[in-house]
């Protein structure tokens, strides 16, 4: 969204809807004013040439040359001309009554009416920046005093409009960063001074990165602990650079879900299929608090951390439609993909958690100074094997992190229902534990970044208990309503989402804006349409290729097939 003022043109503001064009040869503008609210009534032409503006998104407001003049040496008698230009317009016509011959678009613009004598006078960009508020509140969000400048002649964009229309000048592309050793401020008054004094010049103000915060410290949630003595911090510090990341990484798979979802219902994917949207805090944090040479192993619910462990989403949709080019060749599915220190999702409850167990023992015999973070759900915490691997672990101090992602239901079954005691953190008995929000993505961080500390100074394993919620069933064959509320569901979507709640700090603490998010959305739907294109017509899998890769480095061996008839060979 940008403020553009044009010599012998137009003011432009870029909006997604809305064409205002008051000038002062229109005779039959008109407008509805209210004290302190102004009602623009915005006119167009039957013509093609309405129309056309209409298509390109593209609003103006003109405003004479000797208005210009006044706008650059005196705030009051600039605002004194600009009120003649839009009061006599004001008496006599009605919003519901446009004149004949005009096609009505309407827009209500809040305007602040300021005291002049209360303004600052130039430099130009404080003025530029209060006629913005004046215009419209929606640019406060993108313009303030601290706003980068750029000025370019008005030539090369009048020479570009037909004779016959007036189109809205084009905005210049943004203008490189500063490289001189003096500061970003000084340079660009510097600048601006010296290109407003030109004839012609049109100034563009635009939102920059210098604008927003760099960092930001943010409260968090205290983590119950258990043989502890104290826990994770209840503060945590984010940068732009690393919320930015973490909102990319959530919303990704986020809208692989809901595209997985989608191709699920066309019977595009088929069997098994266990969604992780409104989990996607758990993922995202803890990756953020490992090292990418660390090793993981979950569950069957494993698209989120075989995401975050490197592999592109074209590769897992496709594996999900059981294509060549899906992450194990179209022949793992939704609960069998694998990456480097990625040991996959399992299918059967709770064996992934000796085999953590097991990688945990291979980093302390190899002394790499790695860990194993090992995942399982709530439903898999009363599973005999997970007692036998604390055991192990505590006795011989393996690197371990048993994390277990409480998203209060296993299957359809509440932990209340199933489980005697619900603090999963603590049945580890003598291995230390941390219960944690796991829908705060910094709270995950923090909490992981304690837990691998602990591990990596020799002290054995510890557990970690993540309350989350997943908003889809327990797989894409449960509703997921049958033993909870559509109300509890909507609850946790409108109080707690993840991605939400990051977006939220961003932008409160000026470290984003809403529009570089809505940026963000496009490109990650983009991505992931692109994907679901190519998981959707890349080939299957060739019957020859079925037994291959069951060795790692075996030499090609015959399979016995279905019949006495068919030979298959495997080839690793």
């Amino acid at each position: 969204m940008k403020f553009v003022l044009l010599k012998n043109t137009v003011v432009s503001v870029k909006f997604h809807q809305v064409y205002v064009t008051t000038s002062e040869d229109e005779s039959n503008d008109a407008c509805q004013r209210e004290a302190p609210s102004i009602y623009l009534l915005l006119l167009f032409r039957r013509s093609g040439s309405w129309r056309q503006q209409f298509k390109q998104r593209s609003p103006y407001f003109s405003l004479p040359d000797h208005l210009l003049q006044l706008f650059r040496e005196d705030t009051k008698a600039f605002l004194g001309q600009l009120e003649d230009i839009v009061s006599p317009a004001c008496r006599g016509s009605a919003l519901g009554s446009p004149p004949s011959g005009m096609c009505p678009k309407y827009l209500k613009w809040e305007a602040s009416r300021r005291d002049p004598s209360q303004m600052p006078k130039p430099p130009q960009l404080a003025l530029l920046s209060w006629m913005a508020e004046l215009l419209t509140p929606s640019l406060r969000l993108l313009i303030d005093l601290s706003q980068f400048v750029s000025t370019t002649s008005s030539q090369t964009a009048s020479s570009t409009l037909p004779q016959n229309e007036r189109q809205p000048p084009k905005p210049p592309p943004p203008p490189p960063p500063p490289v001189s050793t003096e500061s970003a401020a000084e340079q660009l008054g510097r600048d601006q001074n010296h290109q407003l004094d030109r004839p012609g010049a049109r100034v563009v103000i635009s939102r920059s990165f210098a604008d927003f915060t760099t960092q930001a410290t943010f409260d968090i949630k205290k983590c119950d602990v258990h043989r502890l003595e104290e826990g994770p911090p209840v503060r945590a510090e984010l940068t732009r650079d690393q919320g930015l990341q973490y909102y990319r990484t959530m919303q990704t798979v986020r809208r692989m879900e809901l595209k997985a979802d989608q191709l699920y219902k066309q019977k595009i994917i088929r069997g098994f299929c266990h969604l992780y949207d409104g989990q996607e805090a758990c993922a995202a944090g803890i990756e953020a608090a490992i090292n990418p040479t660390d090793h993981l192993i979950t569950a069957y619910r494993a698209h989120g951390y075989t995401y975050t462990r490197g592999v592109s989403v074209k590769e897992i949709l496709a594996e999900l439609t059981g294509r060549k080019g899906g992450v194990a060749k179209g022949k793992g599915g939704s609960m069998h993909m694998y990456a480097p220190h990625f040991y996959g999702g399992n299918g059967i409850v709770g064996a992934q958690v000796p085999l953590g167990a097991g990688i945990a023992l291979a980093c302390k015999y190899q002394d790499n100074d790695q860990i194993c973070v090992t995942l399982y759900g709530d439903g898999a915490a009363n599973q005999g094997q997970l007692f036998e691997s604390y055991n192990m672990a505590a006795l011989w101090k393996l690197p371990c992190i048993f994390i277990c992602e409480n998203n209060g239901y296993g299957m359809g079954t509440s932990v209340e229902r199933a489980a005697a005691s619900t603090d999963y953190y603590k049945r580890g008995d003598f291995i230390p534990g941390i219960r944690v929000d796991g829908m705060d993505v910094l709270c995950v961080r923090e909490a992981t970044k304690f837990a691998a500390d602990h591990c990596r100074a020799g002290k054995g394993p510890i557990i970690m208990e993540l309350q989350t919620y997943r908003y889809h069933g327990h797989s894409m064959s449960d509703p997921g309503v049958s033993y909870r509320t559509r109300e509890e569901i909507q609850e946790v979507r409108t109080k707690k989402d993840p991605i939400t709640m990051l977006k939220e700090r961003m932008i409160s603490t000026n470290m984003a804006s809403a529009e570089e998010f809505k940026e963000m959305d496009m490109e990650i739907r983009k991505e992931v349409e692109e994907a679901a294109q190519f998981a959707t017509s890349d080939p299957e899998p060739a019957l020859e290729e079925l037994c291959n890769h069951m060795f790692y480095n075996n030499p090609p061996l015959e399979v016995r097939g279905t019949n006495p008839w068919s030979k298959l060979t495997s080839v690793s």
